[in-house]
Parts: structure tokens; C-alpha cells; sequence
């Protein structure tokens, strides 16, 4: 009976150190957050070149803060980071041109971002042809 008894001692004493916890993250947040909801945030301006670690400037009112963001070095796109499209699949080459295009549609603006509501993006066509055969080895000469 005492052991129960100290176990459920134990549970209790963990219990109010967990509320007790999340008590302090709730009332930080408070002291750190802004009242202001109608946050107006700027494009992601990377540190150096043009991509990796960054900032973007956001104001309300008469605050203004700066938030942390990475553009990846990868995207090049003329639509920006901050706009996320959901891209069809590539359509066929084209023989006038020698470039294949597909299209995506707006997904998700972030940060307040101007947004195309859709894009067209192209590519040069391979001129290596792909063999249907992957992982096979050539037979061997005797």
C-alpha cells in the first residue's frame, strides 16, 4: 500500500511541474508576441549573393521586426520563393523552339506575397535519348 501511495505522490508532483511549465512557455510568448495582427511582411533578402541564410522586414503599425529566412540556392525562379505552385507534368518538345514547358497553379502566397495565379516554366529539351533498359549490364565478349 505505500508504495502505491508513494507513486501516486510522484504522479502528482509531476503532474503540477508539467503545468507549471507550460505556464512559463505561455506567458513568454505573451511578452515576446505583438498585439498587432496586421503584420506586413517583405521578401526574403538574402545575407550575400542571391540565396541562403537571410532576413525579411515585416511592420504594423509602428513596430517593425525582422525574421530569420533562407532562399535556396537551388531556386532561381522569377516567381519567387514565397509563392508556392503546384506544377503539372512537362509537356512534350517542341521542335520550333528545342524547349519543353508546363505550367503550375498558385498553391500558397507566403507572407502576404504578390502571386502570379499561374506560371509557365521552360526548359531545353534532352537531346540524350533514355534507354528503357536501366540495370542491365552489355553482354559479355567472348
Amino acid at each position: 500500500m505505500q508504495v502505491q501511495g508513494l507513486l501516486l505522490l510522484l504522479a502528482l508532483i509531476l503532474l503540477a511541474a508539467t503545468a507549471e511549465a507550460g505556464k512559463n512557455k505561455k506567458e513568454k510568448a505573451k511578452k515576446d508576441g505583438s498585439e498587432c495582427e496586421d503584420w506586413r511582411w517583405g521578401p526574403c533578402v538574402p545575407n550575400s549573393k542571391d540565396c541562403g541564410l537571410g532576413y525579411r522586414e515585416g511592420t504594423c503599425k509602428d513596430e517593425s521586426r525582422k525574421l530569420k529566412c533562407k532562399i535556396p540556392c537551388n531556386w532561381k525562379k522569377k516567381f519567387g520563393a514565397d509563392c508556392k505552385y503546384k506544377f503539372e507534368s512537362w509537356g512534350g518538345c517542341s521542335a520550333q523552339t528545342g524547349v519543353k514547358t508546363r505550367s503550375g497553379i498558385l498553391k500558397k502566397a507566403l507572407y502576404n506575397a504578390q502571386c502570379e495565379e499561374i506560371v509557365y516554366v521552360t526548359k531545353p529539351c534532352s537531346s540524350k535519348i533514355k534507354s528503357k533498359s536501366k540495370g542491365q549490364s552489355p553482354p559479355l565478349l567472348s
